[in-house]
């Protein structure tokens, strides 16, 4: 009971106070702007792991910033199965697939137990309209939320089992990067199985593609934890499409 109380103070502090302001909010938002905001944070409540932020076809009524932990989107295809299409870590909004129709087209989950900012839509538009920096770092945000979903879709297109992988360790590293964690040492906050369903393989093809970049000197794997031991190997792999490309481009 005890570590419940000591979860609610820690989420209860305001943006003035969050370790992910640089990444949320402007550069040099005044005080007063900053309580605006904090003023319309509905909750900044506790999830569970497995628990749903939202579901498929929900109305859109909030953004969700996590505070701590990590989550993933799911989707259904055509056949009714579950594709997971994205994973968001802490200061990464989650619920912009309903900025297009107004209603959810996946369901938002809770990989891990987390901490979780809850912004009514509604009113966070409003306050953007009035704050020009805000509105473009939202601007900002979004963007870079389809460039991710872009991606997904080229490597899901057009790579071998062996770049996704190495694509997708070096991708979440260097966002673990983004938001002032290590690159290179990490914990997984999926399993295995959601890594291979969000890479279009299976998961005894993900199984063996981790044990031969740990047979070869590229990472080291114990478990979830992930240590990239030669950054650069791992970059190439990652990138071996565009470099063909290139290369083609040049003959």
């Amino acid at each position: 009971m005890a570590s419940t109380v000591l979860d609610l103070n820690h989420v209860r502090r305001g943006c003035a106070q969050c370790s992910l302001q640089q990444l949320c909010l402007p550069a040099g938002i005044s005080a007063g702007d900053l309580q605006q905001l904090d003023d319309i944070v509905k909750r900044r409540r506790p999830v569970a792991g497995g628990e749903r932020l939202f579901r498929l076809g929900d109305p859109m009524s909030a953004v969700y910033v996590a505070r701590d932990g990590a989550f993933k989107t799911v989707a259904l295809n055509e056949d009714g199965e579950e594709q997971i299409v994205g994973f968001h870590l802490p200061g990464e909004l989650i619920g912009l697939d309903a900025l297009g129709s107004g209603h959810h087209r996946c369901e938002g989950v809770a990989l891990v137990e987390a901490n979780v900012c809850e912004v009514p839509y509604d009113l966070l538009a409003h306050v953007a309209a009035q704050l020009p920096s805000l509105q473009q770092q939202l601007m900002r945000v979004i963007g870079q939320s389809v460039d991710r979903d872009q991606d997904h879709v080229g490597m899901l297109v057009r790579r071998s089992a062996g770049e996704r992988i190495a694509l997708f360790l070096h991708g979440l590293g260097e966002r673990y990067r983004h938001i002032g964690q290590s690159a290179i040492q990490f914990k997984l906050p999926m399993s295995r199985e959601d890594i291979a369903n969000y890479l279009g393989l299976a998961l005894e093809t993900v199984s063996r593609g981790f044990s031969k970049l740990h047979e070869d000197g590229v990472i080291a794997v114990s478990g979830r934890r992930i240590e990239v031991l030669d950054t650069l190997e791992l970059n190439r792999l990652a990138h071996v499409h565009e470099a063909v490309d290139a290369k083609r481009g040049r003959a």
